[in-house]
């Protein structure tokens, strides 16, 4: 499956803010879920039609808005979603953009220039900051208000960011030779208090077991608050493909409902600690 325009053409939004019950303070960030990629975006990326698909099939998080979406469902009290509504191959908002940023070793930075298998994406030399200032910032501060939202309603804001991973490590991994579990949980030494860490644990403990910062590490915190705050708090959650999807590719719908309770379960859980 390709998607090479924007959803609903160039006016509309690059992401979506879907509200949840005033009084909850989770936010479900899924910033990987989607294919689409604006015309003017495409045209500066060297793969034909076909590596495209092939490209996004790796890089996708998919069905992930899915698994939020039946989370917010089947919560007690409603999260609030914060959703992605382009693929991370026009930006990357989850990383930095400067030379903080460790995957930029790899071209894989806040604009990719280079692919899962370490391939050309974009030519050599590419200005990334005309990218950087038509998406990744206005993502930046969208997700910051968001936050900034949840602080002022609840006098807290928990982050829980929605990944999936592949059964078999991709060549851009920098630590893919470590263990793979079925739901990898990511962690920040300062954003992350034992409670959530606890409860997400919890919550996906039938699917296999949960390992730490593996095969991906880290959370996701704007950075306004990153370091700085600890009244957010954030965790993220990489399932492995294989709990949802066949070996097309294809969803599996006991799985995603599964994933989706689980998913719920945490958000509760988190609605009750932090209320």
């Amino acid at each position: 499956m390709t998607d090479a325009s924007a959803p609903g053409g160039p006016s509309a939004p690059s992401f979506l803010l879907h509200p949840g019950d005033p009084g909850s303070p989770v936010l479900l960030h899924v910033p990987h879920s989607a294919r689409a990629i604006p015309a003017e975006v495409r045209a500066g990326i060297v793969l034909d039609d076909h590596a495209l698909a092939e490209e996004l099939d790796h890089i996708t998080d998919a069905y992930t808005a899915e698994v939020a979406t039946g989370a917010a469902g089947g919560a007690r009290v409603t999260p609030w979603r914060f959703v992605n509504q382009l693929s991370r191959l026009v930006v990357d908002p989850e990383r930095f953009p400067d030379e903080r940023e460790e995957m930029a070793a790899v071209g894989m930075g806040a604009v990719y220039t280079r692919t899962t298998h370490r391939e050309e994406l974009r030519p050599a030399g590419t200005d990334a900051r005309p990218l950087i200032e038509r998406w990744f910032r206005p993502y930046a501060e969208a997700m910051t208000r968001a936050v900034a939202e949840r602080l002022d309603a609840t006098g807290r804001a928990v982050i829980v960011d929605v990944h999936s991973y592949p059964a078999k490590a991709l060549p851009y991994e920098l630590h893919g030779d470590g263990p793979r579990p079925p739901v990898c949980l990511g962690t920040d030494a300062f954003h992350t208090p034992a409670p959530l860490l606890d409860a997400a644990r919890r919550a996906f403990a039938d699917f296999g077991g949960t390992e730490l910062n593996t095969p991906f590490a880290g959370t996701y915190v704007p950075l306004r608050y990153y370091g700085k705050d600890p009244r957010v708090s954030a965790l993220m959650v990489e399932i492995r493909r294989d709990l949802y999807l066949d070996g097309r590719g294809e969803p599996v719908q006991r799985g995603i409902d599964a994933l989706s309770g689980a998913l719920a379960a945490l958000v509760d859980a988190v609605q009750h600690t932090f209320r």
